[in-house]
């Protein structure tokens, strides 16, 4: 017999029925000024049966263009869904958010401590919480990303190569750029994987930095998932509708062949060729340069915004294309 209503959603203690959109709260910790910290969840849960569908950022606290994607979809009102449910989270890691940072306060990586547990350092609570209040209700998820540092990553989702349902989800969302990312112990996305839930990752901009077109297109391939499973209604407002996205394979990150000053020659995105040189390194004084050149054909997914460099640094991303 088919169901006719969604399911109730329960997170930090609080119910949200079909037909009901809440904000609630998963209580973590307190400052030492006493001050409780909790993660606020956006939770939109339609009356008609559906697919339960996670979106997050501020798993990294610096890593602001993902929060920006969430806060957008919620100014604008994308997520009031009509069928199935949406968990919104703008900010996971508020501790990181508070402090510019991209961990919690004790140094510790809460995207290295999941699944976590109960009674851990606070990166391991805070992934015990999240774990244990989110997970169990989603069918799939979205975790929104940046790249570390001042390496800008082009707009790119990423996903599970063991995990189909996880590659036709970054199919769906259709970046401008994918490829399969192998699992890291103790990410969430491993976790996500290990619990049959399948998730992607987009990854954009650079940390503490809104990029514009970074952030739309986070927006546009949300909006894609939503409409593929006829969550949302049909958008007039949503972008003119592109080719699919290139799918990357045999990606190496090009290293500093010697210290001193990076001037980047090619943008981020930009097709490259066999030996061609899209970048340099100079001494201060001008005296040597050594040139970095492309090792095959392909494109430029990311790119290493420090200007004064060390030897052995990661300086770009860049991937051969899929053939079709």
């Amino acid at each position: 017999m088919e169901v006719e209503t969604n399911k109730n959603i329960t997170i930090g203690g609080t119910t949200v029925k079909p037909g009901q959109n809440k904000r609630v709260q998963i209580a973590i910790d307190r400052l030492p000024t006493g001050t409780l910290i909790d993660i606020p969840v956006y939770v939109f849960n339609a009356k008609k049966p559906g697919p339960t569908v996670l979106i997050q950022a501020g798993l990294h606290g610096d890593e602001i263009n993902g929060i920006e994607i969430v806060r957008r979809l919620l100014a604008e009102k994308h997520l009031h869904v009509v069928k199935g449910a949406v968990i919104a989270v703008p900010v996971l890691n508020i501790f990181g958010f508070i402090h510019f940072s991209r961990d919690v306060p004790d140094g510790k990586d809460v995207n290295r401590s999941f699944p976590g547990t109960k009674s851990g350092s606070l990166a391991s609570r805070i992934a015990y919480h999240y774990t244990s209040e989110i997970l169990p209700h989603i069918d799939m998820g979205i975790d929104l990303h940046t790249g570390g540092g001042q390496r800008h990553n082009y707009p790119q989702v990423r996903y599970t190569e063991e995990d189909p349902d996880s590659a036709h989800l970054a199919q769906v969302f259709n970046a401008p750029v994918s490829f399969p990312s192998s699992l890291i112990k103790g990410s969430f996305r491993n976790t996500a994987f290990k619990m049959n839930k399948p998730m992607v990752v987009f990854e954009a901009g650079e940390s503490m930095r809104f990029d514009d077109y970074s952030i739309s297109e986070g927006m546009r391939g949300i909006l894609n998932v939503l409409g593929h499973f006829k969550m949302v209604p049909p958008l007039p407002q949503r972008q003119p509708e592109r080719d699919t996205g290139i799918r990357l394979q045999n990606r190496k990150w090009l290293r500093a062949p010697t210290a001193g000053m990076f001037i980047p020659k090619v943008t981020n995105g930009s097709e490259i060729t066999k030996g061609q040189t899209i970048g340099m390194v100079s001494d201060t004084f001008g005296r040597r340069t050594k040139k970095i050149k492309a090792p095959f054909d392909g494109l430029v997914f990311c790119i290493n915004h420090q200007a004064v460099i060390n030897q052995g640094e990661a300086l770009f991303h860049v991937g051969e294309r899929q053939p079709s």
